[in-house]
């Protein structure tokens, strides 16, 4: 008789690990949103002014290319690179998700940026910090073609290596600091990393803080996902006052030895997570580093990725919009 495998873990129509340690991440949450969750095949021609590439280097490293089509007036143009990297808790979530797609797509049109998403890791089969050490794979890898050591069309041709910036949702973002972190301990040129923007960055301490306590939960981001998902992400035998989900705590290396990127933090007000991420940039402040802030009043974690939302609701949709612009201005300026 065939034992059935039980669940030892289980976050909440997310994912699911069982006690031989196979994962299962089939969504099983309402049906209305699972569309977001879906991936999307990579066109080569351009839709609606976007065209997407999916490639992979001789290291494994995988990456989809967002390349936003020229105008008339950018015959000449080299553009900036995003660097992206997914959020999802570091145990959910692919690069050519929708949700990632329906955002990336409109970032590159509307910041005229070439987006690369690199697919990471996912734990609790790669724990930390194997999504971190992709991230920095994926900047060593454009730096490689900074130098013509190695070739990709869409990138060589059309790519500004001296404007790359780093740019990661939710768990993503504690993915930008670290790649900022080492990048600052190396030279890159003929590359230069210009900035780094942590969207809502998954900071957080062992102790609960107040927002956490207070703000409500949201579809992104509960407190059943913070507590489960770095259970399974983090190091063995370490807790969330780990230096990756705590940069600003006593374990972390200090802000002020560190030679980061200027630096755009971006919040939202009801994030459950929004008094850790405000400590980190209080810390960065304190350290003399070059931060500035970009709040979205109203707004909870992720929000301008829940694409229903962004639809049906005119304040988060604006609040989207302004998102976008103000990471536009960022890049513009450096």
């Amino acid at each position: 008789m065939v034992q059935e495998k039980k669940i030892v873990k289980e976050v909440s129509g997310w994912l699911r690990v069982y006690d031989d340690g196979s994962v299962d991440r089939t969504w099983t949450g309402p049906p209305d949103v699972k569309f977001m969750a879906e991936p999307v095949p990579p066109h080569h021609e351009f839709v609606d002014g976007v065209a997407t590439h999916d490639v992979k280097n001789s290291g494994q490293l995988r990456a989809r290319i967002y390349l936003p089509k020229k105008n008339p007036d950018e015959e000449n143009v080299k553009f900036p690179i995003l660097l992206h990297f997914h959020g999802g808790g570091f145990c959910i979530s692919q690069a050519d998700w929708y949700m990632y797609y329906n955002m990336y797509t409109r970032m590159a049109r509307s910041a005229r940026v070439i987006c690369v998403s690199v697919y990471l890791h996912l734990a609790p089969e790669h724990r930390l910090p194997t999504a971190i050490d992709d991230g920095y794979s994926a900047l060593l890898w454009l730096s490689s073609l900074a130098k013509g050591e190695s070739h990709e069309p869409w990138l060589n041709e059309n790519a500004d290596f001296n404007r790359v910036f780093l740019i990661g949702d939710s768990s993503g973002g504690n993915i930008v600091h670290e790649v900022a972190a080492r990048a600052g301990k190396v030279d890159l040129s003929p590359l230069r990393l210009a900035g780094a923007i942590p969207i809502h960055p998954g900071y957080v301490r062992s102790e609960r803080s107040k927002s956490e306590l207070e703000q409500p939960q949201s579809p992104f981001l509960t407190l059943d996902m913070v507590d489960k998902f770095l259970s399974l992400a983090l190091p063995l035998g370490c807790n969330k006052d780990h230096p990756i989900t705590c940069p600003m705590g006593q374990a972390a290396p200090p802000l002020e030895g560190l030679n980061l990127p200027p630096l755009l933090l971006c919040i939202a007000e009801k994030d459950l997570i929004l008094d850790t991420e405000m400590e980190y940039y209080e810390a960065l402040k304190k350290a003399n580093k070059d931060v500035k802030l970009l709040t979205s009043p109203g707004m909870g974690h992720s929000f301008y990725l829940n694409k229903i939302a962004v639809v049906k609701d005119p304040n988060t949709a604006a609040q989207t919009t302004g998102l976008i612009a103000g990471i536009t201005e960022f890049v513009n300026n450096h």
